[in-house]
């Protein structure tokens, strides 16, 4: 049995249709499980309760624990899981104290290795699924605002992401690693309104501002500290002069190329109508 947490997000809900695909038996964790709209073959429990008996693997989502992971793991433990994958982030490369996302996610890392548990942390950089955040001004005919035009970054597929989770539950390959996953190509945010106008048939287009205007608009967001808006401020301007290259994780790991953000455009044309 393998215990999905976040089950109905983006990656998880993807990973669960893996699993079943695959043949696995998945009990799928849901905030509400009257409205998740799962496939019937998942057994779908609450998040709060946390049925572990016969889980032998665990997919752990950070983003389901707002309050913190509690006991989830010496109870992990306890019960008999095995192996543990978790969302990781690509943050956790950077060791900068001052890093709040790479804090987080590495204090998350290093409570699992010390379980004595199998682990594999995927570490994915851009989610492609990101730019859902600018739906409400593209459909709107509004121009996506953001600052730093000429950032570049490898935004990967929520689809990708979960293949690469699946390949670590199901299979020994990828016990005790860290694969950094990004998509197969460079792009800049103003490339990646352009696609998703073409994608949705919409006029979609960019308008660079000032970052202290971002800063403020990003402070009115729920939430977005003012320690996290900086860091994403920071790495946004970094990625403007920094080299940036795919990483090949993806299709090393699956056997087939990452999906391009055209076709992640495609998937969500819907989304921005």
């Amino acid at each position: 049995m393998i215990l999905v947490t976040g089950a109905t997000g983006n990656v998880g809900r993807h990973l669960v249709g893996e699993l079943l695909t695959a043949g696995a038996a998945v009990r799928a964790l849901s905030r509400d499980p009257a409205t998740a709209n799962l496939p019937s073959e998942a057994q779908v429990a609450r998040t709060d309760e946390m049925p572990l008996d016969g889980v032998t693997s665990l997919f752990l989502n950070p983003a389901a624990f707002w309050g913190g992971l509690g006991d989830l793991l010496p109870r992990a433990a306890d019960h008999g899981v095995r192996r543990v994958v978790m969302l990781s982030s690509a943050a956790a490369l950077d060791d900068d104290p001052s890093n709040e996302l790479a804090s987080h996610h590495l204090a998350i890392e290093r409570a699992i290795e010390a379980t004595g548990m199998e682990w594999t942390f995927t570490r994915p950089g851009e989610f492609a699924t990101n730019a859902l955040a600018w739906r409400e001004a593209i459909s709107a005919g509004e121009p996506v605002r953001e600052p730093y035009a000429a950032a570049r970054s490898t935004p990967i597929h929520e689809r990708d992401i979960a293949a690469v989770a699946a390949k670590a539950l199901l299979t020994d390959d990828l016990v005790d690693a860290k694969p950094v996953l990004t998509g197969p190509e460079v792009v800049t945010h103003p490339e990646m309104v352009e696609l998703i106008g073409e994608a949705a048939g919409l006029p979609a287009r960019f308008e660079e501002i000032p970052p202290e205007r971002a800063r403020e608009e990003m402070l009115g967001r729920p939430y977005m500290r003012e320690g996290l808006v900086d860091i994403l401020l920071r790495l946004r301007a970094q990625a403007v002069d920094a080299p940036v290259e795919p990483s090949g994780e993806v299709e090393r790991i699956t056997g087939r190329p990452g999906r391009t953000f055209k076709e992640w455009a495609a998937d969500h044309a819907h989304d921005f109508r």
